[in-house]
């Protein structure tokens, strides 16, 4: 029997999505004799850590990503620490370049870290946006990016490429990429027949400090509810915690088993309108209610797209009452997605 070929799977730590969506890679990874080796910082490294424990898992240089705490400030705050992040990339280019000559590594995998791209190894970049919003300097954001994307040997979009889909102008461009392969939404969900526990789940997310502040303005509404709530915080600790309050039972952070269950229990589900929350919840057809992240174009973008479909109601952050719940009603949620054909082990051929 040949050596497992070890790929580098290296998400960036700018809240869970990242990480997330790359659980059913490392398993496709592992189900076709691949060794996956983790690399990130963060609540990104500490979730896959908890996902893989038997996996080497190595800590890279943080981007150390934090919003402003007012929406309108978002783009000024990422232009003030764009020299920080420069910095991060560059020493993560080079604990990279050191981890795949000392850890024998043949391949790499890199969800939007942006410094992980070698020639001399096969590198995929995984990205739902092609397109990066901005604002009135999409056009310059977006050319960046796209530039950085034509380095790596391929870029796999998690999405349809034609429509019906779910990204819409972030992951499609107007003429074609040779690079650019289309592998279908990633979830690590699975919709299930169980009976209903919570009607209304608080899926908390993304960089401080606009999680906290989610988290705050939720229990303080969310509290007022007749029914029982869940509450999922977003914040991977050390260990587990659950406590309940009234009506609401609020745990820190699930497994994936864990959220697996609790999404198919709960009738509807209040998060950020961030794109891997959105894949979880298409595959799964819920009804949802989108509270973007102030300030964050692509969250932006995406609950105005899937509102104006009649799918998902959202509002801003500022504006969430509880009574914004009952225009849910009014909306079809997410329907049937498209079969998706693509299958991931056929995408691994490029590491052959």
């Amino acid at each position: 029997m040949s050596e497992k070929k070890r790929i580098l799977v290296a998400p960036l730590n700018w809240g869970l999505g990242h990480s997330t969506r790359c659980i059913p890679i490392i398993h496709a990874l592992q189900d076709e004799f691949y060794e996956p080796v983790i690399a990130s910082d963060g609540i990104a490294l500490e979730l896959l850590r908890k996902e893989f424990p038997d996996l080497e898992a190595y800590e890279l240089p943080s981007y150390d990503i934090e919003y402003a705490k007012k929406g309108k400030n978002f783009k000024l705050k990422m232009i003030w620490d764009s020299p920080k992040m420069l910095a991060a990339i560059t020493k993560e280019r080079k604990a990279v370049e050191k981890l795949v000559e000392e850890k024998n590594i043949h391949g790499i995998i890199s969800d939007n870290r942006l410094g992980i791209q070698l020639k001399k190894i096969p590198c995929v970049f995984i990205t739902h946006q092609l397109n990066v919003l901005t604002g009135n300097t999409t056009w310059l954001s977006s050319k960046i990016h796209q530039n950085i994307i034509k380095r790596y040997d391929e870029c796999w979009v998690p999405d349809f490429k034609d429509k019906p889909n779910l990204s819409g102008k972030l992951g499609h461009l107007k003429k074609d990429k040779k690079n650019i392969k289309y592998i279908g939404p990633l979830s690590r969900i699975a919709k299930k027949k169980i009976p209903k526990a919570y009607d209304i789940m608080g899926l908390i997310s993304g960089p401080e400090p606009q999680r906290t502040m989610l988290e705050e303005l939720l229990i303080e509404e969310l509290k007022k509810h007749s029914g029982k709530v869940l509450i999922v915080r977003g914040k991977i600790e050390k260990e587990q915690t659950r406590k309940e309050d009234d009506n609401l039972v609020i745990y820190n952070y699930m497994t994936k088993e864990q959220l697996e269950e609790a999404f198919n229990q709960s009738d509807i589900v209040i998060s950020r309108s961030g794109y891997t929350t959105i894949m979880d919840l298409a595959k799964l057809e819920k009804k949802a209610f989108f509270i973007p992240t102030p300030g964050q174009y692509e969250q932006v973008y995406l609950a105005k797209r899937l509102k104006k479909k009649g799918m998902i109601p959202y509002c801003k952050q500022e504006d969430f009452r509880l009574k914004k719940l009952d225009s849910i009603d009014v909306y079809n949620g997410f329907t049937v997605l498209p079969e998706n054909n693509n299958q991931l082990a056929d995408l691994f051929t490029i590491f052959d």
